[in-house]
């Protein structure tokens, strides 16, 4: 939920590599072109390195900031795209998994797609919730507590809000859900 007074506030991280484009840059237009401030923090303000199917190096991304120059306090969600060696790297990156945490405690939408529930997992943030990811997490996401599902969109409320979705094709409900959370024009 947004705060009064100003437009809602969603920040964006990835690692420097491996990030699926599209969960990336579908997610950056759909939500500013809503409203939505949109913030991408990496590990640092190199550029990230986009992929399509993580196999295929397409476009680089210049983040705005560094994951430890933002705060929980001035957004509202936390979007994590997908990419296998992104996530994979994000949930061994501690300010991404202490990022995660904060808006967990601090009742904040948290959104995931495809392979970024691993992040979610490494953070400890899913037990007890209904959610999607890319079917091959479904093992990781069960162990770790979590009810799993194949679904567009996956909406759950424990606490905080948990958006997840499976993949690109998703992308469209995926923002969607995400801009009804927080409160888009």
């Amino acid at each position: 939920m947004s705060r009064p007074n100003r437009e809602p506030a969603v920040l964006v991280v990835t690692s420097q590599t491996g990030v699926e484009r599209d969960e990336l840059l579908e997610p950056l237009k759909q939500l500013r072109d809503n409203g939505i401030r949109v913030t991408h923090a990496a590990p640092s303000t190199d550029a990230v390195q986009t992929f399509v199917h993580d196999t295929d190096a397409d476009t680089t991304v210049d983040p705005d900031t560094d994951l430890a120059s933002v705060s929980v306090s001035d957004f509202d969600a936390l979007v994590v795209p997908g990419g296998t060696v992104n996530a994979d790297k994000l949930r061994t990156t501690k300010e991404a998994v202490d990022l995660a945490r904060g808006f967990a405690d601090a009742g904040k939408t948290i959104a995931a797609i495809c392979h970024g529930p691993w992040l979610l997992v490494e953070a400890d943030l899913v037990r007890g919730k209904t959610m999607t990811s890319y079917p091959s997490l479904q093992t990781d996401v069960r162990n770790a507590g979590a009810q799993w599902v194949d679904e567009q969109v996956v909406r759950t409320q424990d606490g905080w809000t948990l958006i997840t979705s499976r993949n690109p094709r998703d992308l469209d409900a995926f923002c969607s859900a995400i801009e009804t959370e927080v409160g888009a024009k």
